[in-house]
């Protein structure tokens, strides 16, 4: 599996995870508060220019990811023109697009490593209170990391299905890809209980 840091070396990259975390959380709450239109336009517009400052390649990887969106935004657009309010529905996809451009760009300018650091700083807590947090760094962990590996093989179902026929890509490919994303579980399963057992004979 890969993680969703970018190939591209960014100023970004230099930062702490915990600022830029802190940063997307309150730009999130405040995107939230935004039901003006020309605002959320010119928030998408303006995320879109700082994916485009590192360069055509941080801007293709970038867009890349962010293309898995599209049933989202199909779904919340067809939605909103039934009910006969278009403009709620621009506004929603739009700061959609947003929220989720901002979080892609913390993942792709973050280590996991760092990621990782910093979830167990703030658990700390709840390890005070003998509670394990080990479940839930990895967790978190695997949710990073498996993420791309799963858009890598939907994206290859997509191509797999365009190579058969000219028509687009339809819910037909939801069952493979399922199967796909189960049986890569249960190869990570596997290769969880047999570190387990290669730590616990080590201990």
């Amino acid at each position: 599996m890969i993680s969703l840091t970018s190939p591209v070396r960014t100023r970004a990259h230099g930062w702490p995870a915990g600022p830029k975390l802190l940063a997307l959380c309150l730009a999130s709450v405040a995107l939230f508060h935004i039901e003006n239109l020309g605002a959320q336009a010119l928030v998408c517009a303006a995320v879109l220019l700082v994916y485009l400052l590192p360069g055509r390649v941080f801007f293709r990887a970038g867009m890349s990811r962010l293309y898995i969106l599209w049933p989202f935004v199909a779904v919340v657009g067809l939605w909103h023109l039934l009910i006969g309010d278009a403009y709620a529905g621009v506004v929603i996809i739009l700061r959609m697009v947003s929220v989720v451009a901002l979080a892609n760009l913390v993942t792709m300018t973050t280590r996991l490593t760092q990621m990782t650091d910093l979830m167990h700083r703030l658990l700390a807590p709840l390890r005070r209170l003998g509670i394990r947090t080990d479940a839930i760094e990895l967790a978190i962990a695997l949710v990073v990391r498996a993420t791309p590996a799963l858009l890598d093989k939907g994206q290859n179902l997509r191509d797999a299905w365009r190579a058969r026929t000219h028509r687009r890509p339809s819910w037909r490919i939801v069952l493979p890809f399922t199967l796909l994303a189960v049986d890569d579980a249960e190869h990570l399963a596997e290769a969880l209980r047999a570190r387990g057992a290669m730590t616990n004979q080590g201990e």
